[in-house]
């Protein structure tokens, strides 16, 4: 028997407040498995892909789910709220027409309803807009909204605070936000959606975003470094140091305490920062690169039984405990670098969702490592980007030269490289007299593609309709999926004697795989059960999309911001292989509009 609809809500709600975006979309998807008709939670399904950023499967949700025709004021504003983040991502006039259709969105729930939050957020739009006489007609209405408020209302108070930025009031808008700080009671979802909001109203009015500091939320950090060495002494994390080394770690957690944090648990820095963290109360995310016995083996028991004690303690205190992969460890360095680096990204998409700084957090000497994985390549990667990190020195050690490392394996060691599947829906059902012209035009199209991105192709193999490319970095893998999707897009199908039904199926993926030589064709390949992976990725991608695995999505915005990844949901892989956490890739450009039918 089903639990009941209302232990579902509680716990969408639970995960809300924490911020937890991903897991509460997650969980109102499982709760409507049970309760398919539930207005509340296929409203907060909708709600939570669209605070997470993904407005266009959040745009597909709402009008699957039905929620156009409902006469409900939350689904109604929800809708408002659609056409305002389609709006956000236009530019120049369309971005004006758009804020302005929003905006009569708003007006009309408000006409209904005679509630606070949409006659504010008409009031923004309008400013969006470049209305403002407007928006500030509507903002009054608004402020007379809230004062039917009770004043113990979160949400009012957040309300009374736009309305004043929009009538440039700063003074009012900030006692405001500091009555809004004060009945927060820690729900980080709504402090999240507040500053983006008032930080969009801070833009268009030409305030002072400094004033957003009032309803600051905690950080994310991302936490690494050195393993502890010898009782004896040596090693880059001297033994003797580790009282010291605590101390600074529970100074600098308590200095700027943070509310999320992300990394491993080997002895030694890994396993300070994750005790004082939890002793701060931080919502803790273990991310270990491979199997948890392997990792205590490889990393935590060599100094004693004491670390692995403190490893079993911190993960069961942990709110999850995820593996950037599940295969041996095999003595592949590129393993730890591999988790490392899914951590990271991690952070960072947290940090996204929750409209909150990330920093990271590292016990290092300052010296260059000898090895593929470490500290040293930790710290570069994270600041490669110009993102904050602070340094606690561990104290005088040796060389990286006289640190013992692991040792390739004797098979050769593996490389972490991006993957794409692609094959065209409906191929299989073209005739004999057709397939010669798919292959000129189609399969031309896609070889013209690939052509603009050689330098960073590793490998590429075809057969009939399917595409198989191997990169050396997610940038361009993502770059280059777009690119065939979008050359598929302009193919005059029709024109070309092809049916109109055929469409472009891709998946991809990072990971850790085997460079190998195939002897069957000659030449070199990639293989290894990541490329499976990915391979059962595309069969369950809708014709038209482009799917993407976590840890593809943690790389690209580690790399930068140029693409954005739109969460979907736990898909089901094709061949019984599990469920996988999959996003929707795009490029950071705007979206198609709400139906306004």
């Amino acid at each position: 028997m089903p639990e009941p609809v209302e232990v579902w809500v509680s716990a969408v709600r639970d995960a809300e407040r924490r911020g937890e975006l991903l897991s509460a979309f997650d969980l109102a998807e499982r709760g409507l498995d049970h309760y398919p008709d539930d207005l509340w939670l296929r409203h907060r399904a909708v709600l939570a892909l669209a605070r997470a950023g993904s407005t266009d499967e959040a745009l597909r949700r709402f009008q699957g789910y039905h929620l156009g025709a409902v006469e409900d004021e939350d689904v109604q504003a929800l809708r408002a709220r659609l056409a305002k983040d389609v709006a956000l991502q236009a530019h120049g006039r369309e971005r004006r027409s758009r804020a302005r259709h929003a905006g009569d969105l708003y007006r009309a729930v408000f006409e209904l309803t005679g509630g606070h939050y949409p006659a504010v957020n008409a009031a923004t739009m309008l400013l969006v807009a470049g209305r403002p006489e407007e928006a500030r007609r509507t903002a009054l209405r608004a402020l007379e909204a809230v004062a039917d408020e009770p004043g113990d209302s979160y949400y009012a108070a957040a309300s009374e605070a736009e309305a004043n930025l929009v009538l440039g009031r700063t003074a009012e808008a900030r006692r405001a936000l500091q009555r809004a700080a004060a009945l927060a009671d820690g729900d980080y979802g709504a402090l999240s959606t507040t500053r983006r909001q008032l930080r969009l109203v801070c833009q268009e009015a030409g305030s002072d975003a400094a004033l957003l500091q009032e309803i600051a939320g905690p950080g994310v950090v991302h936490f690494c470094g050195h393993r502890i060495g010898p009782p004896d002494g040596g090693g880059r994390f001297p033994a003797a140091a580790e009282s010291a080394v605590a101390a600074r770690i529970a100074a600098e957690v308590e200095r700027d305490p943070p509310g999320f944090a992300y990394g491993a648990l080997a002895n030694g820095a890994d396993l300070l920062f994750a005790e004082a963290l939890l002793a701060a109360g931080t919502e803790l995310h273990v991310v270990l690169p491979f199997d948890a016995d392997e990792f205590v083996r490889s990393s935590v028991a060599d100094r004693g039984e004491v670390w692995v004690e403190r490893f079993r303690r911190c993960s069961a205190a942990a709110t999850s405990v995820r593996y950037a992969t599940e295969d041996a460890y095999l003595n592949d360095e590129v393993l730890y670098r591999y988790g490392s680096e899914f951590a990271m990204g991690l952070a960072l998409l947290r940090g996204r969702f929750l409209d909150a700084p990330v920093r990271q957090l590292a016990v290092w000497d300052s010296l260059d490592g000898q090895s593929d994985a470490g500290t040293a390549i930790d710290v570069r990667t994270w600041t490669s980007r110009g993102r904050p990190v602070t340094i606690i020195d561990p104290g005088s050690g040796p060389s990286p030269a006289a640190t013992p490392t692991p040792t390739a394996s004797a098979a050769g060691g593996r490389v972490v490289r991006s993957m794409l599947f692609a094959d065209v829906s409906g191929f299989s059902r073209l005739t004999d007299e057709q397939i010669p012209r798919f292959a000129r035009r189609v399969l031309g199209e896609f070889a013209a593609a690939l052509a603009r991105h050689g330098d960073a192709i590793c490998y590429r193999n075809t057969w009939g309709d399917a595409l198989y490319v191997v990169f050396e970095d997610t940038v361009s893998a993502a770059d280059c999926a777009l690119d065939l999707q979008e050359a598929m897009e302009r193919i005059p199908l029709a024109r070309s004697g092809l049916p109109d039904h055929l469409a472009l199926r891709l998946g991809a993926h990072t990971g850790p795989v085997y460079p190998v030589d195939d002897p069957v064709v000659g030449q070199g390949a990639f293989m290894g059960s990541h490329v499976s992976r990915t391979a059962r990725i595309e069969p369950v991608t809708p014709p038209g999309a482009v799917y993407v695995t976590e840890p593809f999505a943690a790389a690209l915005v580690l790399e930068g911001d140029r693409f954005g990844c739109d969460y979907v949901g736990h898909v089901p892989a094709a061949k019984d292989y599990g469920q996988l956490r999959m996003y929707r890739l795009r490029r950071r450009q705007a979206r198609r509009p709400l139906d306004e039918g």
